[in-house]
């Protein structure tokens, strides 16, 4: 059992709200609290306007009533508890209640009930209720985070069902940005071509940013910090009050590091959120990156010590800021001072920065703002693909007159990859579903490369991969697929176990034909087997 100084130490200070007519008997209730070592700060009221009044403005976290008085009762003042807070414990400490009124009041919502003749048990009847009412508190909050996960949940569901047909809404901007571009001789369209493309591309970095914010997907990648900003913008937009001026400032542009994009993201703009909140009357919030060299004296005692290049993230607002206390217990679980809040945005926080092996600092000036810093190690940038880029006349991307099947369902996509592919060089047949290309085949002949869209309801993609294989086809096939498609897709084969290739939509030029030559090399390596 522990001892009562233990006990006493796990009880912090207490408000008690004392509704009580006689002072001599309100003094008796609290020599009880005191003689248990129970720290508290007191109000007494007999009356219902200054009842109402404390209620607001003293936020108790217990009241101690008697039951009758002149003017005013205990069961008004449960009445007008349980109307304020169903959370405040109530107990009657009374010399008139007997164990009908008792009973009575128990199912009226008071939690506990004491007779002043009696009083020894009062103190531990107040422990045990604040600290259910804590448990209590700790239950609401683990229910409205699980409501939450769910709504995330759902969330991924829709926006999985939307990012297909936004795909497929923004592959023609992207095909067709790139062919008015190819009309140099004409400044007008080929502004307006790079226009359009960068229109598709941002739209596309949108659909891919908010898809895998809402499905918290988990990956190591090469996270570029003007990438990881602009998407935290885009997120943002909404969400900043015309009081609030956003400020950011990206001090190079082009560093990189291996991370989670979508946790990074996550957790940047968790801190933004806060930090709006934590400016009712305006300010400014800002978001800044630097690259930072951090030495073995930066770190502290319980930290890992990795010195060298970090980037540092960093969020800062002008807003109320926080006491000692606040910032002393910022990271404890379920810990907010925010109505409504979880309290596990910080701590989640903590934990992305860890994961990522960089360490967070924070200050806060009490009515001058609070600043967050984020250091991430940084990874030399690895050359990557620009599949996006302006597509030069490069030689090795032209075709060679090379027969190209290509099977598309949309009539707009089929209808630009057609045109991207002709003005490359290809002899292009297209066709909007698997049996219009077979009857073409048994018309024509097979093709040098079949180009097919794994997002075919007419007939779907496997069966034409099947019926390929009876008309004697053994070339090269290439898949256009969605990048979070479901492994069926990135596994298609050919009956005969030629695995066929597969490239992301939507699909920028560079990329359609690098894909392009290079299943034709396949396709006739294998052909020639």
């Amino acid at each position: 059992m522990p001892d009562k100084s233990s006990q006493q130490r796990s009880l912090p200070r207490i408000r008690v709200l004392q509704v009580e007519d006689s002072t001599l008997d309100a003094e008796l209730v609290l020599t009880e609290l005191q003689a248990d070592g129970i720290e508290y700060d007191v109000r007494l009221v007999d009356d219902e306007p200054a009842y109402v009044r404390t209620l607001r403005d003293f936020k108790p976290n217990i009241v101690l009533s008697d039951l009758s008085m002149p003017g005013f009762s205990g069961q008004r003042a449960l009445e007008l508890l349980r109307d304020h807070s169903e959370d405040i414990p109530f107990i009657y400490v009374s010399a008139t209640l007997g164990e009908e009124a008792a009973i009575a009041a128990l199912r009226e919502g008071a939690t506990d009930y004491i007779l002043k003749q009696n009083p020894a048990r009062l103190a531990s009847a107040v422990r045990r209720a604040l600290r259910e009412a804590e448990e209590q508190r700790a239950r609401a909050r683990a229910e409205a985070e699980l409501i939450r996960i769910q709504r995330f949940e759902s969330l991924a569901m829709l926006a999985g069902g939307l990012s297909h047909d936004l795909r497929n809404l923004l592959q023609p901007l992207l095909l067709a940005g790139d062919s008015l571009q190819d009309y140099q001789d004409d400044p007008r369209l080929a502004r307006l071509g790079s226009l359009v493309r960068d229109c598709g591309r941002r739209g596309l970095e949108m659909v891919q940013s908010m898809l895998s914010f809402a499905r918290g997907a988990r990956r190591a990648e090469q996270v570029k910090v003007q990438a990881l900003i602009d998407a935290l913008s885009l997120l943002l937009q909404g969400s900043v009050p015309r009081t609030v001026t956003l400020d950011i400032d990206v001090a190079d542009p082009q560093l990189t590091f291996e991370g989670n994009h979508t946790e990074l993201q996550q957790c940047l703009l968790n801190l933004c959120l806060n930090a709006i909140q934590a400016m009712p009357n305006g300010g400014v919030l800002r978001v800044t990156t630097s690259k930072s060299k951090l030495d073995q004296r930066f770190f502290l005692e319980q930290e890992d010590a990795q010195p060298g290049d970090y980037v540092c993230l960093s969020v800062s607002d002008t807003g109320i800021g926080m006491t000692d206390e606040v910032r002393k217990r910022l990271f404890e679980p379920f810990f907010t001072t925010k109505e409504g809040g979880t309290g596990l945005g910080l701590l989640s926080c903590r934990r992305i920065v860890y994961s990522h092996g960089g360490v967070m600092r924070m200050d806060s000036i009490v009515d001058e703002g609070s600043c967050f810093d984020l250091y991430i190690p940084l990874v030399r940038a690895t050359s990557d693909t620009a599949d996006f880029d302006l597509v030069e006349n490069d030689a090795s991307l032209h075709g060679n007159a090379e027969h190209v099947l290509l099977v598309v369902e949309e009539a707009g996509q089929l209808t630009l990859l057609s045109d991207t592919l002709d003005a490359w060089g290809y002899e292009v047949h297209g066709s909007q579903s698997g049996t219009a290309a077979l009857q073409w085949i048994e018309a024509c002949g097979l093709p040098d490369l079949v180009v097919m869209d794994s997002d075919m309801s007419l007939f779907t993609s496997e069966r034409t991969l099947a019926a390929l294989s009876q008309y004697g086809y053994r070339r090269g096939v290439l898949v256009l697929s969605r990048a979070d498609a479901s492994s069926g897709s990135a596994k298609l084969t050919m009956p005969d176990g030629n695995r066929v290739r597969r490239l992301n939509k939507p699909v920028g030029t560079r990329a359609l034909l690098h894909a392009v030559r290079e299943a034709l090399r396949e396709g006739k390596e294998k052909s020639r087997h």
